[in-house]
């Protein structure tokens, strides 16, 4: 299922005093089965974005199209609370929306609000805790005597019980360690890899964008400034200090080779694989350091 930004602008309390334009003539489209980066500085309108692709809102301007549903202006949201399945929200710290007394309970509940028979939910619910990784030995515990990675885990089940299309992350490592990071972002990317489903990531860790993403969408001021693959994104450093952009680690350890080292520049490694490759290959080449 395609997602396709046409000419969207969106001002909050319009008409008011306090009227304020968070998004203006964006573009952009999210392809079925792709993993997609939003990326931009707070207040760029990636909230905004976000909240439009499960019409949670409707544009002020211009329309969003997801899959064969079409929303302006004029369109009437309570209609679309079918759509809101098939694209999963998950917002940042997304354990604090728990508030049944089991596990298995709180992971049903989107189902059966749905209209899903309660055991067909509870069913539903042990699928999508295998999905994130826990097994249901869980579904009996209640979600607040759990670790905070294993309480996130089970906000996300909840979202995958729904068996969506779509899977939007804000900031989905935003309070974990490194290790729950990995461990987090490695399950998106089962999800996108095994499953096929399509992933909306929106991030300040350029590293994970750079890892998992195949398409970058840059937002600066409410308007998208910039879309392309990893490469094409980070492949202008001066264009990224001049937005303020952070880049991957790899990419600036590399720039610092180009700096104090005989390292070619132009070259974009933005993993640390691709790094550890370039380094090798350029040593070959390199007679002394500066």
């Amino acid at each position: 299922m395609d997602i396709t930004f046409e000419k969207v602008s969106y001002a909050y309390q319009v008409n008011t005093p306090f009227e304020y334009l968070a998004l203006e003539d964006v573009n952009f489209k999210i392809e079925d089965g792709s993993f997609t980066a939003l990326i931009g500085h707070t207040g760029s309108g990636k909230s905004t974005i976000l909240q439009h692709l499960n019409a949670l809102v409707k544009p002020t301007k211009g329309k969003v199209i997801i899959g064969d549903t079409t929303i302006t202006p004029e369109s009437n949201l309570k209609g679309l609370k079918s759509l809101r399945k098939k694209v999963g929200l998950v917002f940042q710290f997304p354990e604090a929306q728990l508030f049944e007394e089991t596990v298995g309970k709180d992971i049903a509940f989107g189902p059966q609000n749905f209209g899903v028979a309660p055991e067909e939910a509870m069913e539903m619910a042990k699928q999508a805790l295998e999905l994130v990784g826990l097994n249901d030995s869980y579904l009996d515990r209640s979600p607040f005597d759990l670790s905070g990675g294993q309480m996130r885990r089970v906000a996300i089940a909840g979202v995958l019980a729904m068996q969506p299309e779509v899977l939007v992350l804000d900031e989905p490592t935003a309070g974990l360690d490194p290790a729950g990071s990995v461990e987090m972002m490695a399950l998106f990317e089962r999800l996108h890899t095994e499953k096929g489903m399509t992933i909306v990531l929106v991030s300040h860790q350029m590293d994970d964008v750079t890892k998992y993403a195949d398409k970058i969408v840059v937002l600066e001021g409410g308007t998208t400034i910039k879309e392309g693959t990893p490469v094409e994104v980070f492949s202008d450093p001066k264009w990224l200090k001049d937005k303020q952009l952070g880049v991957p680690t790899a990419l600036a350890f590399y720039q610092e080779l180009v700096d104090f080292a005989d390292f070619k520049p132009g070259i974009y490694p933005l993993t640390l694989d691709q790094l550890a490759d370039t380094v090798a290959g350029q040593l070959e080449g390199v007679d002394h350091v500066r």
